[in-house]
């Protein structure tokens, strides 16, 4: 029997998993069929819990198509309510080391309970090769991208530790996110693919997004996603430095974007209920 515990982070849902609890790894199989909403527990992903020499606390990140992520922030919520929450941690703030980079997170406690996150998330760039997307050296702000169904979109692309492409609209359209998001994502511009937002900025510290994640596909909240949606539009000018509200389906995110491209990220998050994985479920993956 496998245990693990279901959190989301603006109704963006991961499975946290230790991986001292596994027999043997996570195959593409297992985490998909795990992460299936009618044949498994159901999730946008599984958190897994690892040893690491960098950091207080390692994780691993996966897709719900198998994939390895490079880092969620509202994956890192989950995990670091999940670490206080389980008693793997007495310290309000503590590291993380995941595959995009090490991160800090600060838990806010309010009478006994924690149900707020800050992680500091790490730098945006927009240069090409780290983002990475193939053509020349250059930064990636406003650039037409040719899909494979004819139609041309201005894209910035950026990234804040794992591949974003952003894309700025004058109305928002959930039916033209999930047409153009795999066409976007999948696109041979980006080796690794890529995340995808659609972004209309209200103000110059709002912003609205739709967002198309890599491997995921439509998804109602992302804090990665809104941290490089936010980056973008400082970037563009169309918002400015400082604290961005971030408005998804899901909920609201405010991502603070540093003068030095460095991101702070502040959000809710809730642990929804643990479980085991049963001796028979387990042996079928």
């Amino acid at each position: 029997m496998i245990p693990f515990a279901k959190g989301h982070g603006l109704g963006n849902d991961y499975i946290v998993i230790d991986e001292q609890d596994l027999r043997a790894p996570l195959s593409v199989e297992a985490i998909a069929r795990i992460c299936d909403r009618n044949w498994g527990v159901g999730s946008d992903g599984i958190l897994l819990l690892v040893p690491t020499p960098h950091a207080d606390f390692g994780l691993r990140i996966f897709n719900p198509d198998g994939s390895e992520a490079e880092k969620s922030g509202n994956g890192l919520r989950i995990f670091a309510k999940y670490l206080w929450d389980h008693g793997r941690t007495k310290k309000p703030t503590f590291t993380v080391d995941t595959k995009g980079g090490l991160v800090e997170c600060h838990c806010r406690v309010e009478g006994g309970r924690m149900g707020f996150v800050t992680v500091e998330m790490g730098r945006a760039t927009f240069r090409a090769p780290e983002i990475p997307m193939n053509g020349p050296d250059r930064d990636v702000v406003g650039v037409p991208l040719q899909l494979g169904d004819g139609t041309t979109v201005s894209v910035t692309a950026v990234s804040v530790g794992n591949p974003h492409c952003v894309t700025f609209v004058d109305r928002l359209d959930e039916a033209e996110c999930r047409r153009l998001g795999p066409l976007i994502e999948n696109h041979p511009a980006f080796p690794n693919r890529t995340n995808v937002q659609f972004a209309r900025a209200v103000a110059r510290d709002l912003l609205d997004i739709l967002i198309w994640e890599r491997g995921a596909g439509y998804t109602l909240a992302s804090g990665t996603s809104s941290c490089g949606a936010a980056s973008a539009a400082v970037r563009n000018g169309l918002c400015a430095h400082g604290r961005v509200k971030v408005r998804m389906p899901g909920g609201e995110l405010t991502i603070e974007v540093r003068p030095d491209w460095s991101l702070r990220l502040d959000g809710p998050v809730e642990e929804v209920y643990r479980g085991t994985l049963t001796a028979e479920f387990a042996a079928s993956l």
